[in-house]
């Protein structure tokens, strides 16, 4: 089994708390990715996990094994950095079974290996040449290759692709990918990405300040965040938030529509999100205004505000152009609106009799 389970895991560096208390079950077969801002700990549990930092409590299973005390090479991970740690004066095939040299294979089971993950990962042509003759990309894949062939029981990937420039690590995330789905081996991952995470996911762990701040599948972060602050993190571009002073929509004429003005909204509500791909545009009276437009080919990015609101951002398919100091009819559907309240936690959505009441009078 290759199960992890981790139990109120707590780590302080000093007097300095970095993990609070980290409770997280992460099933065989899954590949799940840890994504936080910088300072958020991802990096920190991930080196927990490996035994490269101690815990100060808590415990950590592998299986039913309690590996908590372990040193890191009676754990059976193998971790993937982010600077490759190759050995310069070996060749690829030498690196990618030196692990299994060091623990004494013969050489030729070590040559079976070594050739068997170099076809799967596309390397037999690089199998003599040095790291210092490679590419990015395909030191990154060597450095996964070594990985695979010692079969470890758990793959543990830091920030693997952050050195790669954009189109290459757009390739290497779906050849990654791919390699999941192939090995069906229990992996994780770490990124401050959160368009890695969302791409490369089973799972995403949300980490913020050191806490788990929500645990879900892409979708159930992107449609239904527990807080403003997964809400602001997980997607492209961010979510726009408007304040609501006592829990009540903003007077005629400053948002939207009419329904969303008598839309019941929880009365501890104090935020609302609109994500930008929620807008739609309309034929009726123009509320948005236009100040910067971000062509990206497929759609465009509108960045404007409402009068007297906070800057929004929108989203519109790209055969709908708009242009600076355009005005716009906008409305939103009530089932794509996110309520929060004053600590920033996730509220109910509107009953569908309330709904179907505001949609009916609008």
């Amino acid at each position: 089994m290759s199960e992890l389970r981790l139990h109120q895991v707590a780590k302080r560096y000093g007097r300095q708390p970095v993990l609070h208390g980290i409770d997280l079950h992460i099933r065989q077969g899954e590949l799940v990715v840890f994504v936080g801002p910088s300072g958020c700990g991802k990096s920190t549990l991930l080196r927990t996990i490996a035994g490269l930092e101690q815990q100060d409590s808590g415990q950590i299973l592998l299986g039913d094994e309690d590996i908590s005390r372990q040193p890191p090479g009676q754990r059976e991970m193998a971790m993937v950095f982010q600077s490759y740690a190759l050995y310069p004066h070996m060749t690829v095939a030498e690196n990618m079974g030196f692990a299994l040299k060091m623990a004494g294979e013969r050489r030729q089971a070590i040559n079976e290996k070594v050739a068997q993950v170099a076809e799967m990962l596309q390397l037999t042509p690089l199998l003599h040449r040095k790291p210092g003759a490679l590419s990015g990309g395909q030191r990154q894949r060597v450095a996964i290759g070594r990985a695979i062939v010692r079969k470890p029981r758990l793959f543990l990937f830091d920030e693997p692709l952050s050195n790669l420039d954009a189109k290459l690590r757009t390739h290497t995330r779906v050849q990654l990918k791919a390699l999941h789905q192939q090995l069906a081996a229990t992996m994780i991952y770490v990124t401050h990405d959160q368009v890695e995470a969302m791409t490369l996911a089973d799972r995403i762990v949300v980490l913020h300040e050191g806490r788990i701040a929500q645990v879900g599948t892409p979708e159930e972060l992107y449609h239904q965040p527990a807080t403003t602050f997964v809400a602001g993190f997980i997607g492209t571009p961010e979510m726009n938030f408007f304040p609501l002073p006592s829990g009540q929509m903003p007077p005629p004429g400053q948002l939207l529509s009419p329904w969303l003005q008598r839309l019941d909204c929880d009365e501890r509500a104090a935020t609302l999100g609109i994500r930008p791909d929620a807008f739609e545009i309309t034929g009726g009276i123009p509320t948005f205004k236009v100040d910067l437009v971000e062509n990206l080919g497929a759609q465009y990015h509108l960045h404007g505000h409402f009068i007297h609101e906070p800057c929004l951002t929108l989203v519109v398919e790209g055969r709908h152009p708009a242009h600076i100091g355009q005005e716009l009819a906008l409305q939103v559907a009530p089932e794509r609106c996110h309520w929060f309240d004053a600590a920033g936690q996730r509220l109910p959505q509107p009953s569908r009799a309330s709904r179907q009441e505001s949609q009916h009078g609008a």
